[in-house]
């Protein structure tokens, strides 16, 4: 863990409200991180394609056998026009194809690469080569069932990108679970006020008051690196409670963890399943009233765990330390969440819609379990921030973003002041932010009061 980060900190509204900041993210970050682009199962087969557009960028992402994809931007190399476009209304293509002609000219690729037609191909006399004919190729890998890639010909490895969060990560099984719903919409706010709304637990009292019933959930916030993971703090007897799967903790924790989990699923539909819920509904008969909570939750979850196992899914076995040091979510650099649970997963991702630093697209997905056989086919869903699909919890979420960015260009604000403790994740996002830009990290919040009185005398 990198205790860095434990001394307030500043950090300068430029990264929200800039134009010229957000163009210099397209060379200085964007062009040199790891960014998740789909899942595996989203190309089943050869010839299976996504594009991933990111400012000036797209980038085409094919499979090319069982276990192989490529990836390459997606740009013909005779005039520079895109090999595949994005439909009106979407924020991709995916699709299955033989190969792919250029509209314009008709250049065709192969699914590695390669140009395999070009007419009147001698009237190059020679210049034209299998090297200076070929898509320009893009790193990609995969890790937790997700697509990755990065446009950096010096990246590092994907696996050493993304530690410590992988090893963390890896006994939760991510790649088993499948879609559940996707959905994605514009806001009207920079990239990271979007992230930076759901990479804490400061906001839950306030945001989302309707959960204070169901216990004190006061949370923290860790820096690893490049990346930060957050969980809550529990009861000395319930560590186990710092894990996704979490025990009301109201006078009676049968009734609590029971309307808890109930109004979860309705009005979140993610980061429980029904089995959980289902489970907890039973522990008012099972258990009697003055059961305590340690024996609640091993119970609740005991019985859950059993009714999955009927069914054909079987939860993973973690160790109860590594469950709580787990937390329950990790944020990947630079923009990516990963809620995980035992059965579920929550996942946030933003990057830039355009130049405009007030425009982003938002994506968010729930990940479950299934039985085998069993699993839905979703497709991404424009959704936005009033449709009632996503129920009431995520619109509170939503409800704070443009307002925040419209805040911090009042000439009264003066730079976010994450907590120390529980906003760690929002501080340790900036200064890595401030490394790959190459301007000052957050400063520390002392040496600013300071400076603020000295101009004020």
């Amino acid at each position: 863990m990198d205790d860095e980060l434990t001394a307030p900190v500043t950090i300068g509204v430029e990264a929200y409200i800039s134009e010229e900041y957000a163009r210099a993210e397209r060379d200085r970050l964007w062009r040199k991180v790891w960014q998740q682009v789909g899942r595996v199962e989203d190309l089943p087969k050869v010839g299976s394609y996504l594009t991933y557009d990111i400012l000036d960028d797209s980038i085409l992402v094919v499979r090319t056998g069982p276990d192989t994809l490529t990836a390459h931007h997606n740009v013909c190399v005779h005039r520079g026009r895109r090999l595949v476009d994005t439909p009106a209304g979407a924020k991709s293509a995916c699709g299955h194809k033989k190969s792919f002609v250029c509209g314009f000219h008709g250049w065709t690729y192969d699914h590695d690469g390669k140009c395999v037609h070009i007419p009147e191909q001698a009237d190059w006399q020679g210049a034209l080569t299998p090297e200076n004919t070929h898509l320009t190729t893009v790193h990609v890998d995969t890790w937790g069932g997700w697509i990755w890639i990065n446009m950096d010909p010096a990246a590092e490895p994907l696996r050493e990108y993304l530690e410590p969060a992988a090893t963390m990560l890896d006994p939760f099984n991510l790649q088993n679970m499948r879609c559940k719903w996707r959905k994605w919409l514009h806001f009207q706010c920079n990239w990271k006020v979007a992230m930076e709304a759901f990479n804490e637990t400061y906001h839950v009292a306030t945001t989302h008051p309707q959960f204070n019933k169901f216990g004190n959930f006061r949370g923290w916030a860790a820096a690893h690196g490049k990346h930060s993971n957050i969980g809550y703090d529990a009861p000395k007897d319930l560590s186990e409670t710092k894990s996704k799967i979490r025990l009301g903790t109201g006078a009676d924790a049968r009734v609590s963890t029971a309307e808890m989990q109930l109004y979860t699923l309705e009005e979140t539909n993610a980061t429980t399943t029904r089995t959980l819920v289902d489970a907890a509904l039973r522990l008012v008969d099972e258990l009697p009233e003055d059961a305590p909570p340690d024996k609640v939750l091993s119970h609740w979850l005991a019985s859950a765990r059993r009714d999955d196992e009927a069914r054909g899914v079987i939860w993973p076995t973690i160790d109860p330390e590594h469950l709580a040091n787990s937390g329950t979510a990790w944020q990947i650099f630079p923009n990516f969440q990963i809620g995980q649970g035992l059965t579920t997963a929550l996942c946030y991702s933003a990057r830039p819609h355009g130049y405009d630093p007030d425009q982003c697209i938002f994506e968010a997905s729930c990940y479950e379990l299934y039985p085998k056989g069993e699993e839905p086919q979703t497709e991404w869903v424009y959704a936005p921030p009033d449709d009632p699909n996503w129920r009431s919890v995520l619109p509170q979420d939503f409800s704070n973003m443009a307002a925040v960015q419209q805040g911090m260009k009042s000439l009264g604000f003066r730079g976010p002041r994450p907590n120390p403790y529980m906003e760690r994740s929002t501080a340790n996002l900036h200064r890595n932010l401030a490394e790959y830009m190459g301007t000052g990290a957050p400063r520390e919040l002392a040496a600013e009061f300071e400076r603020e009185t000295e101009m004020q005398r």
